[in-house]
């Protein structure tokens, strides 16, 4: 791993936000933090490449804001692992904090209500997309917030990385079968990454508390793409971005 500089690939987890890391050449660490925002308080200057969606549509049409129909063709068998996102309005359409089960399901279909309403072909909220509009929410708010962030966090995605860290091939196995870990997926996203400068024993090490071994494997892959990203060789889905109404790029870059 030769390329300087602080590099970040992130990815959301149970605790919060996996990192893989690495400053100026050295050796890559990993980390969990509770909040994206003291992720930027411990990297301060990383160049970050993140598995979360940015940028968010005013209205969902089909397929997606634009990036997911261009990546989902490269991907083969793992193209369903790139969905969709909803309008900005069905994003923050309940921001509370869910005490209660029948809390969380209630703001689920309140979100999809507003969904509904502001996508053609009219379109719900699946259960999975739900599960990470906080995440997007904590993202969104600091772009917002702090316009020159925009100029290195950066939107990815782990099956696209693996694609274009493959020459192009989409990888074979899936990283989970019926939800539960594969572990050929994951020896065979190891190798790859292995043969862009992981050491097999820092890949093969139990993940944080609070993040699991995909996640991990997945903040690895967006640190090589980080990499990517500083030393422009990453292109963007579209090229060049598109942009939502606050300027946010949109795009997924690998």
């Amino acid at each position: 791993m030769k390329q300087g500089g602080v590099l970040a690939g992130v990815d959301g987890c149970k605790a919060g936000w996996i990192v893989v890391h690495r400053t100026d050449g050295a050796e890559p660490s990993v980390s969990v933090f509770p909040s994206f925002q003291a992720l930027l308080d411990a990297l301060p200057d990383a160049t970050i490449a993140v598995d979360m969606p940015i940028g968010l549509p005013d209205f969902s049409r089909r397929g997606g804001r634009g990036p997911e129909a261009l990546v989902r063709p490269l991907l083969g068998a793992r193209q369903s692992s790139v969905f969709a996102i909803p309008s900005r309005a069905a994003l923050y359409a309940d921001t509370s904090d869910f005490t209660t089960v029948e809390a969380w399901y209630a703001a689920h279909r309140q979100a999809s209500q507003v969904a509904l309403a502001t996508s053609d072909p009219p379109r719900g909220v699946s259960i999975q997309a739900f599960g990470i509009f906080a995440k997007i929410r904590e993202i969104d708010a600091l772009l917002i917030a702090r316009p020159d962030l925009r100029r290195r966090i950066f939107e990815s995605h782990p099956e696209v990385a693996f694609c274009r860290l493959n020459g192009g091939a989409a990888m074979t196995l899936p990283k989970k079968i019926k939800g539960a870990v594969n572990p050929a997926g994951m020896e065979e996203r190891k190798a790859l990454l292995c043969r862009h400068g992981y050491e097999k024993f820092f890949l093969d090490q139990p993940p944080p508390r609070g993040a699991a071994t995909d996640d991990f494997l997945d903040a690895a892959a967006m640190m090589l793409i980080a990499g990517r990203i500083a030393s422009g060789e990453a292109r963007p889905s579209p090229d060049p971005p598109m942009a939502d109404r606050f300027g946010i790029r949109v795009a997924i870059w690998a």
